[in-house]
């Protein structure tokens, strides 16, 4: 019989193919074929009514994955959620008008029916009447109550279709309630691949688990990338089966990426770029070492308006469910808030976040062009720069550094000072210095500066 969703037909046709590693056990498309249909018969055991929407409160494992596809084949709205924490569990349920939740604890799987909550929104209301599968994924903003986008998932799993198989590893590092990695699932799936879910997103376990699997593609961030090279694993771990190295999340640092191309000269260092609202995003760069890129997506129209970056897509979001759509225009463009810096050639590179931009006595300063000056100090392993509240000019530039050695307050401030006089506008300069052993980044390995 064949099913709704197109991706667990083909799933029959890869079966003695290694779909998933978990806890050190491999699973191939058959098992993973299995698992699907066990979850299809509780699905319909308990009632579970296409057009509902059901969470996942679990990051990836090879049950929540099966229960994803299980899912999607009965026209459900998933939603995952990897939070803990019991109000952020239930802010997020109540956000999105989840009917059920899934639940994994010590390997065993609990269904929880929740209270009906009236009338659906209008956007739920519209894709369940169309018959087809939804997704409702979080905004990750560090502040304010997180926005609840609704996807077309069947809309957008159509873009994995047709694509060529191929055998290839990859470790998935973005979580189960990020659009990148969905992206990775879907994608690696739709090629007959296999996926590497890690214990932990720390530069050991995922070290570890790149020589133990032989993983061949590493997506990650480049704050978790530069604490990889701090930890000198690379030199304790065999990483050599790795041939790609996938970037994104946040500005990549040029000096972190020379830093990169020199310790993995033999890696294709690879940049990618998404937002939950569009989908990720298909680019080309203009090299291995640079970050200028472009867009090479049919599905996507883009333009840059006073410096920020706008997009259209066929696969973006349906609406927010808890939020007004004011990042949107009336004729569907997403402003992004990121600044773009654009070439006579075409290709752009991402050089910040509007929200972050430092004001200066009425000039603009990018954290991410000082951070990556900063970063060629021999002194600081890591750095952050953000804007401060200043009397006189509005604003002042502000970092907080990881320094290799000790250092004293005075030494570091004199430091800095000397090396940027002839690298950045005196403006740019950071007049205050914090000390500090780590800087502050998120579950998603992606810096959370202080506004």
């Amino acid at each position: 019989m064949a099913h709704h969703c197109w991706m667990i037909d083909s799933f029959a046709e890869m079966a003695g193919r290694a779909a998933i590693i978990f806890e050190g056990r491999a699973y191939d498309y058959a098992d993973l074929s299995r698992r699907i249909g066990h979850y299809a018969q509780m699905i319909e055991e308990n009632s579970i009514e296409s057009g509902s929407a059901v969470a996942i409160n679990s990051d990836y494992t090879f049950e929540s994955i099966a229960l994803f596809f299980a899912l999607v084949d009965n026209r459900n709205i998933v939603v995952p959620i990897i939070a803990t924490a019991a109000e952020e569990i239930d802010n997020r349920i109540e956000s999105a008008e989840v009917d059920y939740l899934f639940r994994f604890e010590e390997g065993e799987c609990t269904l929880l029916e929740r209270e009906a909550a009236g009338e659906k929104n209008a956007y739920i209301a519209s894709l369940v009447s169309k018959g087809r599968s939804g997704l409702i994924l979080f905004s990750s903003g560090s502040t304010g109550k997180p926005k609840a986008m609704l996807h077309d998932l069947d809309r957008l799993m159509d873009g994995y279709r047709g694509k060529k198989q191929k055998e290839i590893n990859t470790l998935i590092f973005l979580t189960f309630d990020h659009i990148g990695g969905i992206d990775t699932m879907l994608r690696i799936f739709s090629i007959g691949g296999t996926i590497t879910i890690p214990a932990s997103r720390q530069p050991e376990e995922v070290s570890r688990l790149i020589e133990e699997h032989r993983v061949n593609v590493l997506p990650s961030s480049p704050t978790f990338l530069n604490l990889l090279l701090l930890s000198g694993l690379h030199h304790k771990y065999d990483l050599s089966s790795l041939k790609i190295i996938a970037f994104g999340a946040e500005p990549m640092p040029e000096s972190l990426l020379l830093r990169l191309r020199k310790i993995f000269p033999d890696l294709e260092l690879q940049q990618k770029f998404g937002t939950s609202e569009t989908n990720a995003i298909k680019v080309t760069s203009r090299s291995n070492d640079s970050l200028f890129m472009k867009f090479d997506d049919p599905n996507l129209e883009h333009k840059v308006i006073d410096g920020e970056l706008w997009l259209k897509s066929k696969t973006q979001v349906l609406g927010y469910l808890n939020a007004s759509m004011e990042s949107f225009t009336e004729d569907g463009w997403f402003k992004t808030g990121d600044l773009v810096e654009t070439s006579a050639d075409g290709y752009f590179k991402i050089i910040g976040r509007n929200k972050e931009v430092i004001n200066v006595g009425g000039e603009k300063v990018l954290p991410s062009e000082v951070e990556s000056v900063l970063l060629e100090m021999e002194e600081f392993s890591d750095v952050m720069v953000f804007g401060e509240e200043n009397q006189i000019t509005g604003q002042s530039v502000a970092v907080e550094v990881v320094p290799k050695t000790e250092i004293d307050k005075r030494e570091a401030k004199k430091a800095i000072r000397r090396f940027c006089k002839d690298k950045l506008d005196s403006y740019k300069i950071p007049t205050r210095i914090t000390i500090v052993d780590q800087t502050n980044f998120g579950d998603r390995f992606k810096k959370i500066r202080r506004r």
